[in-house]
Formats: C-alpha cells, sequence, structure tokens
C-alpha cells in the first residue's frame, strides 16, 4: 500500500498557525491588502486544518489510500461546520497534480496544479451550484446535459451543489439515473443542512459523512489562537462566551470574534463584560442568582435580577437558553456528580452545585419542564420580557409545591397530613413546609378519570387548553400519573406537552400524557357529547307521538333531549324541557 497519502505529519501541525492563513488581498485601486474577514482569512486550506471532523477525515483517507473513492458524497450537518470547505476539498484530492502525485491525494501540500483555481471557485471542470436558486427540473437538466463531456484539464468533473434538499421532486428524479450510473470521468458532493429533506433515493446512492458540531471547549480553544494570531486581547471568559453563542459553529464564531476584536482599540484586554454587552448577553453569575431565586420561592429577588438584565439590554430568549443550560447543569451534576466538569469559573460550578443539593432529581426535572415550555412561550409572545418574567414567577410557584416525591408518599398515605417522614412537602434543603399544597386540591387529591381533569383545567381558568383537550384528545387508559391517549387530527402539536406541564404543577407529581399505538381508541368528550346526544335523538324519535308531530310539522328538527331518559313531561316549576324542537321552516 502506497503511503502518498500519508497525513502524519499534516496531523501534528497547528491547526491555527499554518495552512489556514491565506495572503490578504489587495484592494481594488491600492498598493496595500484589503481587510479580509476572519471567517475567509481562517478557511481550511488542508483536511488536518478541519477541527473536530477528525472521524471524517480519517474515513476519507483510508478510501483514498485503498482506491476505493465514492461518485457521490453527501455533506451534512448545521451551518458553518466546514461543508462548503470539504466539498472544495474533495474536488482539490479528486484533481490533485502534484511532482511527486500521480493520482488523487488527500494530501494537498504542496498546492497541486488545480488547486488554487478550485479554492477560489473559477475551475472550468469544478461546478458549484446553488440549489437554492436553481431548483427547477429544467436547471437539472441543463446540469446533466454537461455530465456526458470528459473534462477539459482536471482528473475529473465535479458537481457541487449546496442545499441540496431545495431541489423540486422532479429535480431529484432527474438526477436519480445519473447518479445510479455515473460516467466514471464525473464526482458529485452534495451538502445539506436538512438531511430529512433529502430523498432516501438520493441517499441510497451516495457516502454520507455527518459533519459534527463542535462542543464549547473545542471552539473555545480554537478561537483563541486566531485571537492570538490577530494581536487581540481577549478573556478567558470573553473567548468561552462567543464559542457559546456561536452554538458549534466554526463560521459563526469567528465572525462574532471579528466583531469582538474591534472592542480592544486601546490595546487593553477585551472583559467578558465587553462581550456580553456586544452580544446582548445576561451576567451569568446574576442568572444564577436569578434561577435560585426562583426555585426556592423569592418572587421579588428574582423578578428584580431578571428585569436589571432586560433592562441593561440582554435578549429574553438569549436570557431563557442561559436559564435552561443552568437548570440542565444542575439535572446532570445531580446525576454525575463530580464525574461531570461544568463549563465556566470556580465560582459558577460552586454555586451550580449547591443549588443541585438543594432540590430534589424530580424537582430539577420539573424545573427543566417549566423552562422548556417558557421558552416556546416567550418565542411566540408579543412582548418577550413580559413572558419571561412570567415563566419566572411559574418556577417560583413551583417552588411552593411539594416535590414530587413527597406528592407521592401523600398518595400512598391516603392523603393524610404531614408526618415524620416529610410528607408535607419541602421547601429549599428538603425544610418541610406543612401548608404547601398541590394547586389543584388537598395534598392527598388524585384524579380517578379524563373528566376531572377537565374539571381541574375548567377550576384553574385554563379555557384553551380545556377546550383543546375536551375537542382532541382521546383517552384509552387513563390513572393518576399516566394518561395513553390517541389524538385527533388538527390537534395542536404541543397540545400533550402543555397538558402535561399543567398537570404536573397542579398535583405536584409528575405525568406521563403520551400517545401509544397498539391500543383500542377511546373518543374525545366532545365527540362522546355528540353521540350520546345523537342516540337520545334517536331513541325520541321511535316514539309514535314524536314521530308523528316530525311528520306532521314539514321542517321539524329535534335539537336536543334534555332532562329525564322517558317522556313524560316533568313539572313546570322544576323549568325543564324533556324535548326541544325547533321548526326550521321559513315564514
Amino acid at each position: 500500500m502506497s503511503d502518498e497519502n500519508d497525513l502524519s505529519g499534516d496531523d501534528e501541525r497547528d491547526d491555527a498557525t499554518f495552512s489556514m492563513f491565506a495572503e490578504e488581498e489587495a484592494a481594488p485601486g491600492s498598493g496595500g491588502p484589503s481587510y479580509q474577514v476572519l471567517a475567509r482569512k481562517y478557511r481550511p486550506k488542508l483536511f488536518s486544518d478541519l477541527i473536530g471532523q477528525e472521524a471524517m477525515v480519517r474515513t476519507m483517507r483510508n478510501a483514498f489510500e485503498l482506491n476505493r473513492i465514492a461518485h457521490a458524497f453527501m455533506l451534512t450537518g448545521v451551518r458553518g461546520v466546514g461543508k462548503t470547505t470539504t466539498a472544495r476539498l474533495l474536488a482539490r484530492a479528486f484533481n490533485y497534480e502534484g511532482e511527486d502525485h500521480p493520482g488523487p491525494s488527500l494530501k494537498l501540500d504542496p498546492p497541486g496544479e488545480h488547486c488554487k483555481a478550485i479554492m477560489e471557485s473559477r475551475h472550468p471542470d469544478v461546478l458549484e451550484l446553488d440549489a437554492a436558486s436553481r431548483t427547477g427540473v429544467a436547471d437539472m437538466r441543463d446540469l446533466l446535459d454537461g455530465v456526458r463531456y470528459s473534462p477539459q484539464s482536471a482528473r475529473y468533473k465535479v458537481y457541487i451543489i449546496d442545499e441540496v434538499h431545495m431541489l423540486s421532486t422532479a429535480s431529484f428524479n432527474a438526477l436519480l439515473k445519473t447518479l445510479e450510473e455515473p460516467p466514471p470521468h464525473v464526482k458529485f458532493i452534495f451538502a445539506t443542512t436538512e438531511i430529512r429533506k433529502v430523498p432516501v433515493t438520493v441517499l441510497s446512492r451516495c457516502q454520507r459523512f455527518d459533519l459534527k458540531r463542535l462542543d464549547t471547549g473545542e471552539l473555545a480553544a480554537h478561537l483563541g489562537k486566531i485571537a492570538g494570531r490577530e494581536g487581540a486581547k481577549i478573556s478567558e471568559e470573553g473567548i468561552t462566551l462567543i464559542a457559546r453563542a456561536a452554538e458549534g459553529s466554526v463560521r459563526d464564531g469567528l465572525s462574532i470574534l471579528d466583531q469582538a476584536v474591534v472592542q480592544g482599540l486601546d490595546g487593553g484586554e477585551i472583559s467578558g463584560a465587553a462581550v456580553r454587552d456586544m452580544l446582548g448577553l445576561g451576567d451569568r453569575l446574576r442568572l444564577l442568582d436569578a434561577f435560585e431565586y426562583a426555585v426556592t420561592g423569592k418572587a421579588s429577588e428574582a423578578v428584580g435580577e431578571i428585569t436589571d438584565q432586560i433592562q441593561i439590554g440582554a435578549d429574553p430568549l438569549i436570557l431563557m437558553k442561559d436559564l435552561l443550560e443552568i437548570a440542565a447543569d444542575v439535572a446532570t451534576v445531580q446525576a454525575m456528580g463530580d464525574n461531570y466538569v461544568l463549563p465556566g469559573p470556580s465560582d459558577w460550578t460552586t454555586r451550580t452545585r449547591q443549588i443541585a443539593d438543594s432540590v430534589t432529581p424530580a424537582q430539577a426535572q420539573r424545573n427543566w419542564q417549566i423552562l422548556l415550555s417558557g421558552y416556546r412561550d416567550t418565542q411566540s409572545a408579543p412582548e418577550a420580557d413580559v413572558a419571561l418574567r412570567m415563566v419566572i414567577l411559574r418556577l417560583v410557584t413551583s417552588a411552593s409545591l411539594p416535590s414530587p416525591e413527597d406528592a407521592a408518599r401523600l398518595i400512598s398515605q391516603g392523603g393524610g397530613g404531614s408526618s415524620d417522614n416529610g410528607a408535607s412537602g419541602r421547601g429549599r434543603g428538603g425544610k418541610e413546609d406543612p401548608n404547601v399544597v398541590p394547586v389543584g386540591g388537598s395534598p392527598g387529591a388524585r384524579l380517578s378519570k379524563f373528566e376531572d381533569v377537565l374539571d381541574l383545567l375548567e377550576k384553574e381558568r385554563e379555557p384553551v387548553l380545556w377546550g383543546e383537550a375536551k375537542a382532541y384528545i382521546r383517552p384509552s387508559v387513563f390513572a393518576d400519573g399516566t394518561i395513553s391517549c390517541d389524538l385527533k387530527d388538527g390537534a395542536p402539536v404541543d397540545l400533550l406537552r402543555r397538558l402535561t406541564d399543567f398537570l404536573e404543577i397542579a398535583t405536584g407529581h409528575e405525568w406521563d400524557v403520551s400517545t401509544k399505538r397498539g391500543e383500542t381508541p377511546g373518543e374525545t368528550i366532545s365527540e362522546r357529547e355528540d353521540r350520546l346526544k345523537r342516540e337520545r335523538i334517536d331513541a325520541v324519535k321511535s316514539d309514535t307521538d314524536v314521530a308523528a308531530a316530525i311528520n306532521a310539522i314539514p321542517g321539524l328538527t329535534i335539537l336536543d333531549v334534555r332532562g329525564s331518559d322517558t317522556l313524560e313531561q316533568p313539572p313546570v316549576e322544576d323549568n325543564v324541557v324533556p324535548l326541544r324542537v325547533a321548526n326550521q321552516r321559513k315564514g
């Protein structure tokens, strides 16, 4: 086996200090170089520069060494992880021609004959297309007409189609035959952020590579190296905030870093506070304060902290995401203990572990569910800051409920009062609070049927959820804590999630509300009421006198049957009409 594709030398180099540094382009009409944004300046030039994608590079290296190179590749991943860059690197590898490399090679240093033109998107045999702007079948047929012609100068004709999921169904169908039996001189490289929208018939004809999102630590280290190269002094906290805001996207991280670098015009260090202010982030330690206040029932302090954060320019949705991250950290610390390494300074780690010790695992899960539901509400609310404030108050209210564990003990004891084992409900740190009761009733209250859920919704003044539950949910199995059901067509996608959130807060214990396959579907309450109404009307119609009245009066319609199951007229003073009819004849 040839070792011409060995990348061991590339792998050992500093991925932020060698090949990734392009020459700055000269500004038109000037003798000096123009400024290049960091996302372009540090675009990878070698496969070893693709940070975080080692698995993909290893697989491709083996394929090239064994000369088992596929004719079509599918690159998928979130924005900014390197899909288009990888496609161009592959095009270079297919067509690499160096002095000591007679065939395709992943070792692209020094650059080959075609490398510069390919990376600048101007090589005649490497065609880059954006499927978002050329979705029609006519465009695809024009493209495929050129497939049968040999490349002009390179070894392979390479087609790079970005956002391939945007192609129409007809375009995909036109592409299938060529993908099934491609000419030997053609390679296809597809890139997409929506892999689920690509037909399986196309996927099955491609080698798929999932480019992973970078974790915060890995991206922060990469950005720190680049900041050093640029002569920028950014604090460790600032770099971490940038990496977290990038959400795993290298391109987004470089764009934010570009923005942050100009904050340090005086040559001093760019602090975490400056980065937070630039990004509209809240002070994370103060946000941790707000979370702790909320989960321990201190409404005024919690709302005050959140209000202060918004007033200094923090985005409510970003605050919600940070609160979700805190809730997840608390639950994970409880599960993993010291094995879970928290991102951030030591005081952040200490505070998070203290909060984790003050709540039960079930309470931690309930806090997460409340925040997750609140995040969706905040996204759709007319005023995001108001919605965030209400979510915080929902956390505060939840803190006054007994923990799910205590509620379960109450139920098992038949709803008795406080006892030595803590069934009275607990506040922060497990302290007993005899005044805590579930919102929906007494501490031992149970829901025995689905109608009890509707009654609770009505009592707690939840008219929208009450109406949706009545109209769309078909319960098949019901027990206190469990609802197995089917959903009628047209049901809101988040109906079961919102009902679960309500029940857990209202009853003080966990609920499993879900759809189950293989069970006999029931009826919605509305469907059952309509059926019973029809049965009553059909039963009344069988009465001889009623049938005679219907036949004698054209247009007579029975609207409803109320009162006694018999046809006997009740006393007038009872004000009950057993049969209500209407004559719909006009005039």
